[in-house]
């Protein structure tokens, strides 16, 4: 059957598909956060198939499976490449409604120009013709970023990790350009002290220097800051159940420090008031050097633990979380704002009932100083689908101002997931098309045309300084 992704797929009207058409859909994309190996751009990776390509790491697929009871073996297991695909292709006519079945058939059309549905039918075709034009250089790691007209790329990167690739990717002038984003979520990860202490240890050899306090440690993490911002980063990420803040000083964050790498016990209480002085502390090394912080809040991490334990983490067992968000956020902004010390800030939700205050939050910290300083992010995960998007956009618009949202971003570890980009500009443009059809904006397209390619483009390259 032939796909339903025509030119005006989720364009609903007129005005719909001439913002989309005549402004948002050849811009570059700036991807700012995403979780792509450089070493597979340096090296210029070639797939041997599309199971390598699009199968492997991609745990809203292996959801999908385990959901339908496909046996693990074809999906992180022993099955071969070819099996593990046939597999998903039993899977795809099954997730409708799902955002897979979305993306399924917008990255086949566009990267490899199949405009049927996938079906068992004719998985065994599309596994072959697709292995054939993955061997071609258009379709090699580098080909198809270029492809999808990929600007900018921000990876997500641990403060010990040596960014080698990303060394070689600049020397070798490869385009797109692909930037280091600090990820310090490990540095104080204090509640897991036999994972802490082998963290700590290699921190400290990577730096040249032996951690012993906590002092030793906020220099170690200053030091690898200046090394990202050496190879150009401008970024940080961090991804926490809620933020963390204490308004007192309870506690002494070298004693708190020197019990974990003892593997002496912390309590609750204890491990929170240490890495919310850590965050603090890494918030305004960030402001001193222009960086941007990105904070994704709400993940509740590793649920299974039965098959954490068989297949490791990130495999897809996390879910949502229902955590209190506004009150620590807000100390935790506030602290910063108040030695204005606060840098550009993106928030993002991962629960919906938390869209406004989010939303609401980020406008009591936009002090005139910076466009758009602190955003409400774009929907993140479980809510980068049509719906969460829209719930998004809409949040944003009615409590903040949408003309100055950065947009959108994959964070994926696909190199076939720029189409969702595409997806996000043509929900973007339909809501904004559908506002002009019922009457409530007005059909000025040359400027609703402007906000369109800002939201799509030029507010993030601006914002980021890119």
């Amino acid at each position: 059957m032939k796909t339903f992704i025509t030119d005006d797929f989720l364009l609903q009207n007129e005005f719909s598909k001439k913002l989309y058409h005549g402004f948002a859909a050849d811009l570059p994309i700036i991807d700012y956060h995403n979780h792509l190996p450089p070493n597979e751009i340096a090296e210029n990776r070639v797939f041997e198939n599309i199971s390598q390509v699009w199968l492997a790491g991609d745990h809203y697929k292996w959801r999908a499976m385990r959901a339908l009871g496909i046996d693990e073996k074809y999906i992180t297991g022993a099955a071969s490449d070819r099996d593990k695909f046939l597999k998903w292709a039993e899977t795809v006519p099954y997730t409708v409604r799902n955002p897979l079945y979305h993306w399924t058939h917008l990255e086949l059309q566009r990267y490899f120009d199949i405009d049927t549905l996938l079906s068992p039918e004719n998985a065994e075709e599309i596994y072959d013709r697709t292995a054939f034009m993955l061997q071609q250089p258009s379709h090699h790691t580098v080909g198809l970023l270029q492809g999808k007209n990929v600007e900018y790329l921000c990876t997500t990167d641990d403060p010990i990790d040596a960014l080698e690739h990303h060394k070689s990717i600049g020397n070798q002038q490869i385009l797109p350009k692909v930037l280091p984003t600090f990820r310090p979520d490990k540095a104080f990860a204090i509640e897991d002290s036999v994972s802490y202490i082998q963290y700590v240890e290699k921190l400290g050899a990577v730096v040249g220097s032996e951690i012993k306090n906590y002092d030793d440690l906020l220099s170690a993490l200053a030091q690898r800051i200046n090394y990202f911002h050496n190879v150009g980063g401008r970024l940080a990420d961090h991804g926490l159940g809620q933020m963390y803040y204490a308004d007192h000083e309870n506690f002494n964050c070298d004693t708190l420090f020197k019990k974990a790498i003892s593997q002496k016990s912390l309590t609750m209480q204890e491990v929170d008031f240490f890495k919310a002085k850590t965050l603090l502390f890494l918030s305004r090394e960030y402001h001193k050097r222009g960086w941007i912080q990105q904070f994704h809040l709400g993940a509740i991490r590793n649920n299974n633990k039965r098959l954490l334990t068989s297949l490791g983490p990130d495999t897809g067992f996390d879910s949502m979380g229902d955590y209190s968000q506004a009150k620590t956020l807000s100390g935790f902004l506030n602290d910063l704002d108040r030695t204005d010390q606060l840098t550009k800030t993106i928030l993002y939700n991962l629960n919906p009932s938390d869209n406004e205050v989010f939303a609401t939050m980020a406008g009591n910290f936009n002090d005139g100083t910076i466009k758009g300083k602190v955003q409400f992010g774009s929907a993140w995960w479980f809510l980068d689908q049509k719906d969460g998007m829209e719930k998004q956009i809409n949040t944003l618009s009615n409590m903040g101002l949408l003309s100055c949202f950065v947009g959108m971003l994959t964070d994926s570890r696909s190199f076939l997931s720029f189409p969702r980009h595409e997806y996000f500009r043509r929900i973007l443009c339909n809501l904004i098309g559908r506002d002009v059809a019922n009457g409530e904006l007005p059909a000025d397209e040359k400027w609703l045309g402007k906000i369109v390619g800002d939201i799509c483009y030029h507010n993030a390259k601006d914002y980021f300084g890119l």
